[in-house]
């Protein structure tokens, strides 16, 4: 099984990531979400534009049983560059982003929206 990002909530985290020249940044933790390194904050520092994975937002998802089945128990970060080819072809269409985690890889691929 994999996580899905919409591409409808990660193009905006895309776009604001390449028009500030910073990397996205994959985070496993309380969800499962992408927001852009240098993103803009509210004024109690949280990233304004995030991208949750379907079914992983802690704020309405019961979230905990998907995110450790697909991508374990240990919290993790990975920062991946904006121009990465799936994230492009997601910037320029209306794909989704499918997250696959294996014991050694996160695969990413643009795959057309549900």
């Amino acid at each position: 099984m994999s996580l899905r990002f919409r591409g409808s909530d990660l193009r905006p985290v895309l776009n604001e990531a390449v028009a500030k020249q910073c990397r996205v940044i994959l985070a496993k933790d309380r969800g499962v979400c992408i927001f852009a390194a240098e993103g803009e904050r509210h004024p109690d520092l949280s990233f304004k534009r995030l991208a949750y994975a379907v079914g992983c937002n802690p704020d309405t998802d019961d979230w905990w049983d998907l995110v450790h089945a697909e991508m374990g128990y240990r919290d993790f970060e990975a920062d991946f560059d904006p121009m990465f080819p799936a994230f492009s072809h997601i910037r320029h269409s209306t794909h989704d982003l499918l997250l696959t985690a294996t014991a050694t890889h996160l695969l990413m691929d643009a795959v057309p929206p549900e």
